[in-house]
């Protein structure tokens, strides 16, 4: 599940994720909103080694689940799912989520926008008018139960990724849902907006930081 040379510089901002949450995080402090926020930022390397997971192998989350791992490439919904088990802890009133996390993203949005997930109005709202706001906009995606059905193993509880090539990132994201207790929770893969695209020609080229500006725009929703 090695990745292919052509483009791999780019992984350097695969850590984009943490960097919006982060950037929102310190942006809501410095604007003083009224909302109690607790920031999980979830790295790891990912790198061939003697001690490397190897596809098949079968680990075990932090709630207990065990997860079959085929593709040793996606390797950040495995780290996700803990920080999603370890969110609870704080007894949460709403979870949010941004990962770069598939590419299957990128090829069904561009980077016109980003990809969201919700189980939950109210935060999908929040998140919507966020867009809205700053201009950087997300795009709601499915959630449905057969997408759950691609990620069965037959040595574990779950596979880290789905039997069939297509739909990546909502299986990506179902696979994240099983980790999640909070009845209001948010999932954006921002894959698809991770360095600037022409459309975004009011931002430098490189690495974009997408979405913050929509995350501190959603948070001060919540905070109404």
């Amino acid at each position: 599940s090695i990745k292919p040379s052509k483009g791999m510089d780019a992984m350097r901002a695969d850590m984009g994720g943490a960097a919006c949450m982060t950037s929102a995080t310190l942006a809501a402090a410095a604007l003083s909103l009224p909302i109690n926020i607790v920031s999980l930022i979830v790295l790891c390397e990912n790198m061939p080694s003697g001690r490397a997971t190897k596809p098949g192998d079968v680990v075990t989350a932090m709630d207990g689940t065990t997860i079959q791992v085929d593709n040793t490439d996606a390797e950040g919904r495995l780290i996700l799912a803990d920080a999603l088990c370890y969110s609870d802890t704080f007894k949460p009133r709403h979870v949010i989520d941004a990962a770069t996390l598939t590419g299957a993203m990128a090829v069904a949005l561009g980077g016109e926008c980003s990809g969201t997930y919700s189980t939950c109005e109210d935060l999908w709202n929040a998140l919507e008018n966020g867009g809205r706001v700053s201009g950087d906009r997300l795009w709601r995606m499915p959630l449905f139960a057969e997408y759950g059905d691609l990620l069965k193993s037959p040595t574990a509880d779950v596979n880290n990724i789905s039997s069939t090539p297509y739909g990546g990132s909502i299986t990506a994201a179902k696979f994240l849902e099983r980790f999640v207790k909070c009845d209001s929770w948010a999932h954006l893969d921002i894959a698809g907006v991770m360095d600037n695209t022409e459309s975004s020609s009011y931002l430098p080229k490189g690495m974009s930081g997408r979405p913050t500006r929509t995350l501190v725009e959603a948070l001060r929703n919540l905070a109404r």
